[in-house]
């Protein structure tokens, strides 16, 4: 056997062991019950194999979760939209009703919603075609209505309530201006782009 066969045959048994090894993003070995409930996923539902999802949650068609975020609906319900895309190192989490919160605080994220990479969404509620720029800090009680964007960086403070067709942005978060027809487009645009993208990852993956 030549030098280049022999390396051939070593190429091929890696290319066989990378196959092997492909991570499926089909679940479900990161998608957990918790206290008697099972998270219910719509169709075509991408979840990355380092993403954790777990509890009282339900999500609609199209949704994706890339890698490294937590979604726990562990002591409340978190819902999550049509087509709406969390990005890696997210975490989207609620508070529990209890002494301090009568009636807690669940999650609701509307359809067709961007969430930005280590962004922090805990017990609000967001709007259909809303961008939650990177490293932004949502909190308990916020209601952000439909087409908001919202700066990278931004802590929107508890109980706010962000005005649709506006950009907000700082640390608390302010209105800054009203958004474009084009920046309005782009809403739609960047739920649409991440579908796509993680169909592409869908049809590469085994399933289980």
């Amino acid at each position: 056997m030549s030098y280049y066969d022999h390396a051939k045959v070593i190429s091929d048994t890696e290319y066989e062991q990378v196959k092997m090894s492909k991570p499926s993003y089909h679940g479900p070995d990161n998608i957990r019950s918790h206290d008697g409930m099972t998270p219910s996923l719509g169709e075509r539902v991408m979840i990355d194999p380092s993403a954790v999802v777990l509890g009282d949650l339900v999500m609609g068609d199209d949704v994706s979760v890339w890698p490294q975020c937590a979604i726990r609906a562990d002591m409340h319900r978190i819902r999550i939209g049509h087509r709406t895309n969390i990005q890696d190192n997210s975490v989207l989490h609620i508070t529990h009703a209890g002494d301090f919160s009568e009636a807690g605080w669940p999650l609701t994220i509307g359809d067709d919603v961007t969430v930005g990479h280590s962004v922090v969404l805990h017990g609000c509620t967001i709007g259909n075609r809303v961008l939650v720029g990177i490293g932004s800090i949502v909190m308990d009680g916020v209601t952000v209505e439909d087409e908001v964007m919202i700066g990278a960086g931004s802590l929107v403070t508890p109980g706010k309530t962000l005005k649709s067709g506006w950009l907000y942005a700082g640390s608390p978060a302010k209105p800054m201006r009203e958004i474009t027809e084009r920046e309005r487009s782009f809403l739609s645009y960047s739920a649409q782009n991440y579908v796509k993208l993680k169909n592409r990852f869908l049809e590469e993956s085994p399933t289980k």
